[in-house]
């Protein structure tokens, strides 16, 4: 049985971008008679706000999306987190880091899909632990890895190519868990079969199945969809959401427009002027 998920994070209003997201997660979990559920990542810090959250199940009821099972919060979770990466510590595979963003800016010397790749400064280092990132070693975990390999509906079958991002950050100074370990935690623990998420974040895949790998979970199939764009080829973003002609999916809401019928025209490709479907990144293996 299939199950998706869409899992937004409440640090901003939802879009149109978003809307469509969730619309092909629900879609393909249904069309297979599958599960659909939701998931709230409300761990970042300062920037999670309660009643974000709650705005986004509102959206998603007036879309007229249903889920199955309660709704998670990662926040429920951070119990998890700290027990992977303890894990992951115990296998020599992770590292304190001290580093700030300008000291990553200044000493970089090669580009990743994330912006400029750590280049290992605090690696092998006496560095103080309090208040520190903690890094995973990328070399040390890939050959404790091995080869290894996924598969994305649209895209097929793709070697792991996790050392193209350096050392990631898997515990973040200001959260429990970067992007790539709660995600790659949650998604076991949800039982999700097929990993729905738009085109930006098919790099991050090759992380994610490394993760996999090294803890031992379950290993999912992905589906990449395009992204909805503006006419400058610029993704939708949260910071910009309802600036974008009133694009944001609560002001839509409340304004009185009809959230099916919205819905039905993302799924025909109706979209309003100025916003298409991008071309994406090119994903072929």
């Amino acid at each position: 049985m299939i199950r998706t998920r869409f899992a937004p994070s409440p640090n901003g209003p939802l879009h149109l971008g978003h809307a469509y997201a969730a619309i092909v997660a629900h879609d393909r979990a249904r069309a297979s008679g599958g599960e659909f559920l939701l998931r709230i990542e409300d761990i970042d810090g300062a920037r999670s706000r309660p009643e974000l959250a709650q705005e986004h199940v509102e959206d998603l009821q007036w879309l007229g999306l249903n889920w199955d099972g309660p709704i998670v919060r990662q926040s429920s979770r951070l119990a998890d987190y700290a027990d992977a990466a303890n894990r992951l510590k115990t296998m020599g595979l992770l590292y304190p880091c001290q580093c700030t963003r300008a000291d990553v800016l200044a000493a970089a010397k090669m580009e990743g899909p994330d912006g400029p790749i750590y280049p290992g400064t605090c690696r092998g280092r006496d560095v103080d632990p309090v208040g520190a990132a903690w890094r995973l070693d990328m070399a040390r975990a890939t050959a404790h890895a091995g080869a290894l390999a996924w598969r994305d509906e649209l895209a097929g079958e793709q070697a792991a190519r996790s050392e193209i991002f350096g050392d990631v950050v898997l515990v973040r100074k200001d959260a429990p868990a970067s992007y790539h370990l709660a995600a790659t935690l949650d998604d076991a623990t949800d039982g999700i079969t097929l990993v729905t998420r738009g085109r930006d974040l098919f790099a991050a895949t090759h992380v994610h199945r490394l993760l996999q790998a090294l803890l031992g979970l379950p290993v999912p199939v992905w589906h990449h969809h395009l992204l909805l764009v503006e006419e400058s080829s610029r993704k939708l973003a949260k910071r910009r959401g309802s600036g974008q002609g009133g694009l944001g999916l609560a002001e839509m809401r409340r304004s009185g427009s009809d959230g099916p019928a919205l819905a039905a025209d993302l799924r025909a490709g109706r979209l309003p002027t100025g916003i298409s479907l991008g071309r994406g990144l090119d994903i072929r293996a």
